[in-house]
Formats: C-alpha cells, sequence, structure tokens
C-alpha cells in the first residue's frame, strides 16, 4: 500500500515535521505514534494492513525519522510531542482519531486525550501504562544514544539484535536485518541510528521529559475513552501487576499479553493484529 509523504510545521513553528498518510480518503483515521528512538517505519506493516479500511497517518517525532532535529533539546519532551501531533491533526484536519501509541508514543496519546479528549475517539496502548518498571527503564537508558559507530548493515543488525534479542527470542537474521533497516538510516554509505542523540536528555535519572513519575492521575481521567493495551509477556517495561490496575481502573478496557514478546511487540503478531482489527471495529 502507497502512502502521501506529509511535512507540516511543528506546534511551535520551529521546525518542519513528517508523516505517512496512508489510504488518505479511507475510513476512520488512525494516528500511529512510535516509540523513543523509532520512526514511522516501525508501522508500515500494520498500517499496510489497517489501510484496506481505514486511513492511517504514522509520525516522525521531531528528531526522528525525516522531522526536523531540534537544536533546543529541552523541547525533547512529551508535552511538545503532544502538542506537535495536535498540529498534525489541524493539518489533516482531522477532528477525531484512534491512536496507536507504541512505548512513548502510548504516553503522549494519555496525554493528548487528557488534554483534547474530544479529538482521541480511542487508544490502543503498545505495551506502556501509567507507570513504567524501573528495571526497562534502566535498560533503555542503557543504549539511548550510546552505540558504537557502525560500519555496515551487518553490524546495525548485530547491534540491534543485542539490543533487543531479549524482546524477540524468535528473530533470525534476516529479521534483525529487517529491524536494522527500520531504525537506521544511511548517511555516505554507512548506517547510523535514525534519531537525534540529544533524544537521551529526556531519559536521564529524574528527568520527567519521556520518562515521567506515575500518571494514575491522568488515567482516572480517560475513563470515558475506549482503551486496548497490548503487552509483551516478556515486557520489562509493562508489569502484569500494572496492567491489572489499569484495567481495574478503567470501565473501557481491553488487554491482551502477546507471548514471546519483550518490550514491544511488532504489532505484527497475530494475536495482537486480530485484537487491533477487533478494537477498530466496534460501534
Amino acid at each position: 500500500m502507497s502512502y502521501k509523504d506529509v511535512f507540516y510545521l511543528s506546534a511551535d513553528k520551529a521546525l518542519t515535521l513528517y508523516a505517512r498518510d496512508y489510504n488518505p480518503s479511507g475510513g476512520d483515521p488512525v494516528l500511529c505514534l512510535h516509540g523513543l528512538t523509532r520512526n514511522s517505519a516501525d508501522f508500515q506493516w500494520l498500517a499496510a494492513h489497517l489501510s484496506t479500511e481505514h486511513r492511517v497517518i504514522v509520525a516522525d517525532q521531531r528528531g526522528r525519522g525525516r522531522s526536523n532535529w531540534d537544536s533546543e533539546k529541552a523541547r525533547y519532551n512529551l508535552l511538545v510531542y503532544a502538542q506537535d501531533m495536535v498540529a498534525l491533526l489541524d493539518h489533516l484536519n482531522l477532528p477525531q482519531v484512534t491512536i496507536i501509541g507504541t512505548s512513548m508514543g502510548g504516553l503522549i496519546a494519555m496525554l493528548m486525550a487528557g488534554w483534547v479528549p474530544q479529538r482521541i475517539k480511542a487508544i490502543v496502548l503498545n505495551d506502556v501504562g501509567p507507570k513504567l518498571s524501573p528495571e526497562g527503564l534502566a535498560r533503555i537508558r542503557g543504549y539511548v544514544g550510546k552505540g558504537k559507530p557502525i560500519t555496515s548493515w551487518l553490524e546495525a543488525a548485530a547491534a540491534t539484535q543485542t539490543i533487543n534479542a531479549e524482546a524477540f527470542p524468535d528473530y533470525g537474521a534476516d529479521d534483525w536485518m529487517a529491524f536494522a533497516r527500520r531504525t537506521f538510516t544511511e548517511i555516505d554509505g554507512v548506517p547510523v541510528p535514525a534519531y537525534d542523540p540529544a533524544i537521551a536528555e529526556g531519559m536521564a535519572p529524574g528527568s520527567e521529559a519521556v520518562a515521567p513519575p506515575e500518571l494514575w492521575d491522568l488515567w482516572g481521567k480517560l475513563s470515558a475513552i475506549p482503551i486496548l493495551a497490548i503487552r509483551g509477556g516478556r515486557s520489562d517495561l509493562l508489569s502484569a501487576e500494572t496492567l491489572q490496575r489499569m484495567s481495574d481502573a478503567h470501565p473501557n478496557f481491553t488487554a491482551v499479553t502477546i507471548a514471546n514478546r519483550g518490550h514491544a511487540p511488532m504489532l505484527d503478531e497475530p494475536e495482537a493484529v486480530t485484537a487491533i482489527d477487533a478494537f477498530l471495529t466496534k460501534p
């Protein structure tokens, strides 16, 4: 499925940001938001699948993918990302969307739902919730912006495997190369991570830029918005206990756990696809 390139101004008018718009004349719009070090390529398979019935918009946050990097590192934070996504909805004249948010993208979705609830029809949270497990945060802090120089795509695939092997224990060489192709870009023939290393500032211990304290108060305000939560059975960021508490506190909540996946499922797993398809077709 082809897509249309969308370039638009960030909420603060400082940067040009990028999004992919699949099936622009399609049905109910779905906005896909990636994780901390990822970009719109993460949703290539899911967007192609969903765009047979839906309009699917996949955004690159500032500092990722084809969006501009920000010279002010302090602006790499959840509130700014949420403002940028509302700017994207305005640019596309979309009064309301369903959001599918992976990791950081799910936190952005929650902030948007608390800030402009009328713009959010429903949310799919991929391996994220109001409480982030400290062991997962520590693991992420251990690699963001700290990778060794890469000289080939084979090295990029190996580095990707080193970081993510625990989350995808059944992946083979072809899977890791495909993963690397989504998360690296090529400059002068050399693969480099497709993100600004400065985003690591927001993950520093004590920073709330992209690793906020517990958001249970915000969660309590989202009760009118249908939510599907997808958790990797091996996740070190979203615990089973947190998932249960989310369910207990939300009247319109569905959850599915994906076996043999850590943080975060790619959303091409059959169980995830079935759950998302059913959720998006609810009246």
